[in-house]
C-alpha cells in the first residue's frame, strides 16, 4: 500500500467544495481544508505508485476549482 499527501492550490473561495468532493473519491482517506501556501490537503492511499498516480490525474486533478496539485509520496526510512 502506498500512502502521500497530496497539497492542493484552488480558485479563491473553492477549498471547502473541492474539500469535500475530493473526500469523495476511493482511496482518499482525509481531506481538509487548511490555510497558507496550500488550500486542501488530501491524505491519500493505493495499491501501487502507478495506481496512486492515476487517481491524482484521472480523479483529483479533474475537480473543478483546482489550480495546481503537488503529491507527495509518504516514505519510511
Amino acid at each position: 500500500m502506498v500512502q502521500a499527501y497530496i497539497l492542493i492550490q484552488t480558485e479563491v473561495g473553492k477549498a471547502s467544495l473541492v474539500a469535500e468532493t475530493i473526500a469523495k473519491i476511493p482511496g482518499v482517506l482525509q481531506a481538509e481544508d487548511v490555510t497558507g501556501p496550500y488550500d486542501v490537503i488530501v491524505r491519500a492511499q493505493a495499491d501501487t505508485v502507478d495506481a496512486l498516480g492515476r487517481m491524482v490525474v484521472a480523479k483529483v486533478q479533474q475537480v473543478e476549482g483546482i489550480t495546481r496539485t503537488l503529491t507527495c509520496p509518504v516514505v519510511h526510512l
